[in-house]
């Protein structure tokens, strides 16, 4: 295939461990766009070191890489043949308990935030909890803040109820960047049944997850099962819903993984998703380890039935319209 084709391909979300040979690859692999996490459970004056880095990387490899602000960056990144990095929160840390640093980190160019990582947070209850009390006070004035200045909601590690109740609080269409169906494989992380009937039939997007703990089988599922799981998704929510957000940590050491589960909140190591001896990050499938292998999912999806329209819709078209629609202030 042309990867460079007249469909964009989006990614909504990656924790790499970046680099000129992971922009490469993006690159390869003909991508034009990837939600890039900048923090887990840094402060604000963290977050903007983290900013910083990425500017430098923006300055020594501008042949891959430029900073993403709104849609109109991912068509830019298509005609050159380069890649929109788009920043996102997977924690709400960053903005501490100021309202008005929402706004400042819009301005530096964050376009997702998660209310929640996996624990209870300022705003909303993370999956891992045994009781969830929904959004906050706090929480909803978040929310209304987000809508107004044109930041994602994300709720990809957020309990239920607390879920639900952001995707009826938001004026705006929220998103779910990574994570799969409850029915096709019961992580703790992918959603249910109900979740994810309310995110689509609001308008939100579901960007499923290429990682091994969100997938069937781990890191043996095959293309053709997750492209299977794929079409069943569409045929329950629709496939203008659905795009690709595939968690790819490539090239992270294992030692990421005690940050992104313990923070600063824990003295022992929260193993997480499965057992402790997953403390790392798991072998990923032999059809994606790098960008580079992003081209294989188009073909694995036209054989589990899809158009080339649809194929096309799933690889990034679908996620281009919501950043044309979510990224500027509210009308």
């Amino acid at each position: 295939m042309n990867v460079h084709s007249a469909s964009p391909l989006i990614d909504c979300l990656q924790y790499a461990n970046w680099s000129r040979d992971v922009f490469s690859q993006m690159r390869q692999g003909g991508v034009h766009a990837v939600h890039a996490t900048i923090a887990y459970h840094e402060t604000f004056r963290e977050m903007v070191a983290n900013i910083a880095s990425w500017n430098r990387l923006f300055e020594l490899h501008p042949e891959f890489v430029f900073p993403g602000r709104t849609g109109d960056d991912i068509e830019q990144a298509m005609r050159e043949k380069r890649t929109a990095i788009f920043f996102g929160l997977q924690n709400p840390s960053p903005i501490e308990d100021d309202i008005g640093l929402i706004e400042v980190c819009h301005t530096l160019g964050v376009r997702f935030m998660q209310l929640s990582y996996n624990n209870q947070s300022l705003l909303a209850t993370g999956c891992y909890e045994a009781e969830d009390p929904g959004i906050t006070r706090f929480g909803r004035q978040v929310i209304a803040e987000m809508n107004r200045v044109g930041m994602v909601v994300d709720m990809s590690h957020s309990a239920e109820r607390s879920t639900l109740e952001a995707i009826e609080i938001s004026n705006r269409p929220i998103a779910i960047t990574h994570a799969n169906p409850h029915w096709w494989f019961k992580a703790l992380r992918n959603k249910s049944d109900t979740v994810l009937k309310a995110l689509t039939q609001s308008g939100g997007m579901l960007g499923l997850s290429l990682y091994p703990h969100h997938l069937k089988g781990g890191s043996a599922c095959t293309l053709t099962d997750f492209c299977a799981m794929v079409a069943e998704t569409a045929a329950r929510y629709g496939v203008k819903n659905i795009g690709i957000g595939s968690d790819l940590c490539q090239d992270q050491p294992d030692s990421v993984v005690s940050w992104m589960r313990n923070g600063r909140w824990s003295k022992t190591t929260d193993y997480g998703e499965g057992s402790a001896s997953a403390a790392g990050f798991p072998a990923q499938p032999e059809w994606f380890k790098t960008n580079s292998d992003l081209v294989n999912l188009p073909s694995g999806l036209r054989a589990a039935g899809f158009s080339p329209e649809e194929v096309g819709d799933i690889m990034g078209g679908n996620w281009l319209r919501f950043y044309h629609a979510s990224f500027g202030p509210m009308k």
